[in-house]
């Protein structure tokens, strides 16, 4: 599958969404149009393109690849409202619901047509189902257009979650050390970064920031929010933080707005899988530190027999995880960062 590159829309002198050519100085509302598949209906993504009379780089901003995260949709509602074109150097780029079935059945993550993960689907299918065709418009007609890749995430229904950036660096991303001074803009006491050292790690159940990734650019992860939740502070949290990253961008004009954190970094994370199905009782659904071998929580039967006890394999400091009390065999229940002490040592990244 050839997809267009970021640079071939920069060599035209031109920002083409769908069918409209972004003009200067402007804000747009528009709706990239999914057919319908051989077996599932057609949908869209609605977008907003706030383009400002003075040149500057394209800032993307993705919201609700996973339906049931309420904070990011809601703070790119707002962030669209708050930038004027008249005060904007460069474009600003924010896909509202990138997964409107998701986000309209209310189903946390899957698809209720082809029961899919959209962020387990990039580059996607023009002639797939319908989550492969979405993954297909965002990586051919939105993402080319960017010169940063914002991916922004919360918990959902069922997850509780530590707020965090993660960065992607390593000899398969680009630009790491921008993406680093972007992160540190949103004030958030987590950093991770994600060394993509393979095309294997780059190719392996593909998610939107992976995607953006493999296009060559520098890409931010960010979760905040948690259990479905649609907090004033975590909205104001994202929006600040995308803000934040424009000034340092020199998009607009504006003094940096940080709050002071000692930073945790990890270099990388590891998630936790359990052997059995029924019923979740974590030990916690708040992040901390743990020692390898602790437990972090139990499975029960439908029947209230024990049947696994599920231990940290490494030491490390819990970020997110499963709320309960459902759980499958084989799907994971905490993801662990793993602690270093400086984010720029042995990144390998160009």
């Amino acid at each position: 599958m050839i997809l267009i590159s970021s640079s071939d829309a920069f060599a035209k002198g031109e920002v083409i969404i769908g069918s409209t050519v972004i003009e200067v100085g402007k804000r747009y509302d528009l709706n990239i149009d999914i057919p319908a598949g051989e077996s599932d209906p057609k949908t869209f993504i609605p977008i907003t393109v706030v383009s400002g009379a003075k040149v500057g780089p394209t800032l993307l901003m993705v919201a609700g690849v996973h339906g049931y995260e309420f904070a990011p949709i809601l703070a790119a509602e707002r962030l669209a409202e708050e930038v004027s074109p008249n005060e904007l150097a460069g474009k600003l780029i924010i896909v509202c619901v990138a997964h409107i079935s998701s986000f309209e059945a209310r189903s946390p993550f899957i698809n209720p047509y082809d029961r899919k993960n959209l962020n387990r689907s990039f580059p996607g299918n023009p002639k797939g189902t319908q989550t492969e065709r979405i993954a297909y418009a965002l990586s051919t007609e939105i993402i080319p257009n960017a010169d940063i890749v914002l991916d922004v995430h919360s918990g959902d229904g069922s997850e509780w979650l530590e707020a965090f950036i993660g960065v992607y660096g390593g000899p398969l991303a680009m630009d790491y050390p921008k993406a680093l001074s972007l992160a540190k803009t949103f004030g958030f006491q987590n950093i991770v970064r994600y060394k993509m050292n393979t095309q294997e790690q780059v190719d392996r159940g593909r998610s939107l920031n992976r995607q953006a990734v493999a296009q060559g650019l520098p890409t931010l992860l960010i979760e905040i929010g948690e259990n479905g939740q649609r907090e004033t502070e975590h909205i104001q949290a994202i929006i600040q933080g995308v803000k934040n990253s424009m000034v340092k961008l020199e998009m607009i004009e504006g003094v940096l707005d940080v709050p002071i954190q000692k930073h945790r970094y990890f270099g990388g994370t590891s998630s936790v899988k359990v052997k059995n199905t029924g019923i979740w009782h974590p030990v916690s659904t708040r992040a901390r530190f743990v020692e390898q071998g602790e437990t972090i929580g139990i499975i029960r039967s439908y029947n209230g027999v024990l049947v696994e006890t599920v231990k940290s394999p490494i030491k490390g400091f819990t970020l997110y995880g499963h709320s309960g009390p459902s759980v499958k065999a084989e799907s994971a229940v905490v993801t662990i960062g793993q602690p270093i002490d400086n984010l720029m040592i042995g990144t390998g990244s160009n």
